[in-house]
Parts: C-alpha cells; sequence; structure tokens
C-alpha cells in the first residue's frame, strides 16, 4: 500500500476572491495521487476534509464536485470524507480543503531509482499551468491584481483571464504512468514538480552517482510563468526552484523505450517531451 496526503495550500485565496470554487477539488486530488503515482502505484480510494467558518452548502457542493471529478480522473473512489465548521476560528467566507488516498501498488513494479543508469532519458509531461504550489510567491507578484476585477482582466498573452490562467487545476498523471506500465515500459525512476520545482524535487528519483541534465528549450514555457517572472522580477533559477515551470511529471527511461513512452502518454491525452538524459556524475540536477 501506498498513500499520500497533502492540501491545496494558499491558491484557495485566488477561489475565494473568483468566488469559484469548483475545481479546487481536482487540485486536493490531484495533489495526492499524483504522488502516489509517481511511487508506481494506483489510487483506490480517497477522503477529504474540508474546514470551514460557515457551512454554505452551495459552496461546499462545488467543493466536493470537484474532488469528485479528480477521483474520476484518477480512477480512485470517493468514499467519503469531513466537512467541519469552525466558528470564530477561521473567518465565514474561508475554508481549508485537504485529503489524502490510498493506492496499491506490485511490490516489483514500485519505482524506486534503484535501475536508474547513465544514458536513460528523461521525458517530462506538460502541466497545465502553475499546479498547486508557489502560490504565495504569485499573490506577492500579483498583489495590486488580487480583485476580482483584477483576476477577471484578459490578457492576450496569456489567451485567458488571470484568474483562467491561475486557477487552472493541476493536471491528474496518474492514467499516463498507468498508460506507461500497460505498454510494457519500465519507469526506472520519477519525479513530481510540486513546491521546490526541478531543484529539490529531481534529486528525489535520483540514486547516488546518477546526475539529471534537463535542457529547457527543450519543450513550451506556459506563458503564466514568463508573465510571472517580468512582472516580479523573479531571476530565472529562483523560477525553476519555485515552479514546475510547464512539467508537471518527469520520468526515466531506457532509450530503447522513449517510442513506445511517448505514444503511452499521448495515448492518455497528455503532452510529453524528451528533456534531458542522466549522466554518470554527483546526485543532483543540472538545468542548461
Amino acid at each position: 500500500l501506498v498513500s499520500g496526503t497533502d492540501g491545496v495550500g494558499t491558491k484557495l485565496k485566488l477561489a475565494f476572491l473568483m468566488d469559484q470554487h469548483n475545481t479546487v477539488g481536482i487540485d486536493c486530488v490531484a495533489m495526492c495521487v499524483n504522488d502516489i503515482a509517481c511511487s508506481g502505484g494506483e489510487p483506490l480510494f480517497f477522503l477529504d476534509y474540508i474546514a470551514c467558518g460557515k457551512n454554505y452548502p452551495e459552496k461546499i457542493a462545488a467543493i466536493v464536485g470537484g474532488v469528485a471529478e479528480g477521483c474520476v480522473q484518477s480512477d480512485a473512489a470517493l468514499i467519503g470524507g469531513e466537512t467541519a465548521e469552525h466558528p470564530g476560528l477561521m473567518p465565514e467566507d474561508e475554508y481549508d480543503l485537504a485529503g489524502f488516498a490510498v493506492g496499491v501498488c506490485d511490490k516489483k513494479e514500485m519505482i524506486t531509482g534503484e535501475e536508474l543508469k547513465a544514458g536513460d532519458v528523461l521525458i517530462g509531461m506538460a502541466s497545465s499551468g502553475v499546479h498547486s504550489n508557489g502560490f504565495s510567491l504569485v499573490r506577492k507578484v500579483f498583489e495590486k491584481e488580487l480583485t476580482k476585477e483584477g483576476l477577471d482582466t484578459y490578457y492576450d498573452v496569456l489567451g485567458k483571464t488571470l484568474g483562467e490562467a491561475l486557477l487552472a487545476p493541476t493536471r491528474i498523471y496518474v492514467k499516463a504512468l498507468k498508460s506507461l506500465k500497460e505498454a510494457g515500459v519500465q519507469v526506472k525512476a520519477c519525479s513530481h514538480i510540486t513546491g521546490g520545482g526541478f531543484y529539490e524535487n529531481v534529486p528525489r528519483m535520483l540514486k547516488e552517482g546518477t546526475h539529471a541534465v534537463i535542457k529547457k528549450d527543450s519543450y513550451q514555457v506556459p506563458p503564466i510563468f514568463k508573465l510571472l517572472a517580468e512582472k516580479g522580477e523573479i531571476a530565472e533559477e529562483m523560477m525553476y526552484n519555485t515552479f514546475n515551470m510547464g512539467l508537471g511529471m518527469i520520468v526515466a527511461v531506457d532509450p530503447s523505450q522513449v517510442d513506445a513512452a511517448m505514444e503511452a502518454i499521448r495515448k492518455t491525452g497528455d503532452v510529453p517531451y524528451v528533456v534531458g538524459s542522466i549522466e554518470a556524475r554527483e546526485k543532483r540536477v543540472t538545468l542548461c
């Protein structure tokens, strides 16, 4: 059995401002089940926990609707949850959302990184945007835009409103990783790019003596990150140390299996890129 627990974090502040509560549930499920998928497991079930200042039934229904959608996307059963009213502890119009999932994995199919070697190829899967990490920095950068009016402003560079770009739900990669397994592709190592970006998450998939080299120009960085970097005057290294920069999941496969892996990922509607390779050096990641 493998398990994961997580919350949506300060991204919820945007949901409050926009009064849009039907997508954060997907984020909550995604943060838990992506970690399970990362270790080679398939989610079995999910439970959510909502703490609110006051129980507004329509709002709770919208949140749980998102949770249910996340469970559909990850083939997990939503078996229950808890809604707790905390008057006096939280403002009436605010809530916090967290959850946990339990999954299952054959021991021989666990992704451990033990068979990783020099020459293995890194494949990245496109993210849907900022996902659910780095929102304290996002809110600092867009401080002046954090009003209903500001978030409803359309940006040509984004092709949508700022609120739509930031609130886009986290991509769920469960089906992509399952498709790789079904195609007979051995995923030697896997990294879910969450808080801490590339510099903190990629080394977790490596064993001693292996070094990940990722080429920054090997895939398309979504415009929301370019806007964040320019507006916030954030150094490139800081961006890659905070955000997913357009890649939500990175897997390492044998060079002979790259084509099969790319096809298996595309089959689930995900967008794969060959983004780098493994070298025999000290255990860390280099972005070039």
